[in-house]
């Protein structure tokens, strides 16, 4: 079986590359990626290929079977949505037998700068053009809130515009459930959600970071306008600043606020909780 994983040279896409390789080891793994170098440094095929080059991706996704597509990281409005569309359209277009894509929790139609745009324009590409297809829905990264807590420590408080519950995944449970779809049969219109095992609110969360770290830490709920201003005093670009309020609108709205069981029914393991995630990363 010839297997592709676009953005092999990112986070979650080497991640899944070394799933792949654990738990499909007769598996032929081949990585796409702008920088086919570093992707080649997995051990894997690497082949070029660039969103924003849509026909260097008809040649990258040629002979595959089963293709995982990753978004990119691009938050400039409206691109990524373009890129999936045209990515999903090359890989129906190169014969790909089995498309999955990596999308968020809550996905539901939205308008440009909104983030679930992004993801829900190529979700319903998918669904209409690939011949088989599988989403995989992502909770909050774990890696990104442990992140902003790094930043958020020395000031005690982290902030959100809402005290609405969040799940937290880590990127390797998010890689293994991706591991689980592309070699497992039976996948073919199904939406997976990729979950932590619990969801938390602003309070809960910001006690649990004071618990592992032994320093004070409280959440702070604060208004859209507050955190804007916040956002372009660090001196952020307008459409990033979008971007983060929008994250923080599919937090407010509870599109985070999901627990499933897929990543053990994927991955064949149960996923790390966010106070595992917390404790590893030594705060």
């Amino acid at each position: 079986m010839k297997i592709g994983i676009s953005g092999a040279s990112g986070k979650l896409g080497a991640a899944t590359v070394a799933a792949l390789k654990l738990h499909a080891p007769d598996a032929q793994l081949v990585g796409i990626s702008r920088s086919p170098d570093k992707v080649s440094a997995l051990g894997i095929e690497a082949r070029f290929g660039d969103f924003d080059q849509p026909d260097s991706l008809t040649t990258a996704f040629a002979g595959l079977e089963r293709l995982l597509i990753i978004p990119s990281g691009d938050m400039r409005p409206g691109v990524r949505a373009t890129q999936g569309h045209d990515a999903i359209q090359r890989a129906v277009d190169a014969g790909v037998g089995h498309v999955v894509f990596t999308s968020a929790l809550g996905t539901r139609a939205a308008e440009i700068p909104h983030l679930w745009q992004s993801y829900f324009v190529p979700e319903q590409t998918l669904m209409r053009l690939a011949k088989k297809w599988t989403i995989l829905r992502m909770a909050y990264y774990a890696e990104a809130f442990i992140d902003e807590v790094r930043m958020s420590l020395p000031g005690g408080v982290h902030a959100a515009t809402s005290n609405t519950p969040v799940n937290f995944v880590a990127r390797d449970d998010v890689a293994a459930a991706a591991a689980g779809i592309l070699v497992g049969e039976g996948h073919h219109g199904a939406i997976y959600q990729a979950t932590g095992p619990s969801a938390l609110d602003g309070v809960a969360r910001a006690a649990l970071v004071a618990q592992v770290t032994g320093k004070r830490f409280a959440f702070a709920a604060i208004s859209d306008a507050q955190y804007r201003d916040g956002l372009a005093a660090a001196g952020l670009p307008p459409f990033l600043v979008d971007a983060v309020l929008g994250i923080q609108d599919m937090w407010s709205v509870g599109g985070f606020d999901v627990t499933t069981g897929d990543v053990e029914r994927l991955a064949g393991r149960p996923p790390q909780s966010l106070e595992d995630a917390l404790r590893s990363a030594q705060l």
